[in-house]
């Protein structure tokens, strides 16, 4: 389980590297870079870009709170330091993150089905970041945790929806637009369902 933990804590760092890499290439303001190059046809869309810029600029500091927030020795040596990034992340994630998202989906490539998934996605990682809220402002550490671990699991659909398109693109070389709904959905439903057997494997540790 040690190793375990270590090689995830390692991808995590090394996909953490590339986002920041991703993320740079919009500084500053840039308009006709990375994603943006295919979406110039919504540039002028009311808030498009300015919410684009929100999103990005902020979803990249969520993903670093799995450094901390699911370590053990973190909570017990630094529980102020587990408080005060548990805070950050969720008034980055509900005042930021999940509301540009919510945005910005609406634009999204693939039409309708890509348009619901990215609704979906930021509806669940609001709401379960909430809940997490919820849970720990009642000292109910149990479901304050599984409801992060939801929450997390979501943030990661910034990694695991890029390293997806790559995958899939290398395999099949599907058509742009076919990408970005497969992608979509995949990007995120398998993390949560991951996240799902990870609480399943918890309650069933704990009873």
């Amino acid at each position: 389980m040690k190793y375990i933990k270590s090689i995830a804590y390692l991808l995590l760092a090394y996909f953490s590297f590339l986002l920041i890499q991703i993320t740079i290439q919009y500084i500053p303001f840039n308009k006709d870079v990375a994603f943006l190059s295919i979406k110039q046809h919504y540039i002028d869309v009311p808030f498009y870009i300015e919410t684009f810029y929100a999103h990005v600029y902020s979803a990249i500091f969520t993903v670093f709170v799995g450094f901390t927030q699911f370590s053990k020795s973190v909570r017990k040596k630094y529980p102020k330091v587990h408080k005060y990034i548990g805070w950050s992340y969720v008034i980055i994630v509900m005042c930021l993150a999940a509301p540009s998202g919510l945005y910005i989906g609406l634009y999204a490539n693939g039409g309708l089905s890509s348009q619901i998934s990215f609704l979906l996605l930021s509806i669940f990682w609001f709401s379960f970041t909430l809940l997490a809220l919820l849970k720990i402002r009642k000292k109910d550490f149990i479901s304050h945790r599984k409801y992060m671990i939801r929450s997390y699991a979501l943030t990661l659909s910034a990694i695991t929806l890029r390293a997806w398109k790559y995958i899939l693109v290398v395999l099949f070389e599907p058509k742009p637009m076919d990408i970005y709904i497969v992608v979509a959905w995949l990007g995120w439903v398998l993390n949560l369902i991951i996240a799902e057997y990870i609480i399943y494997k918890i309650n069933k540790h704990e009873t």
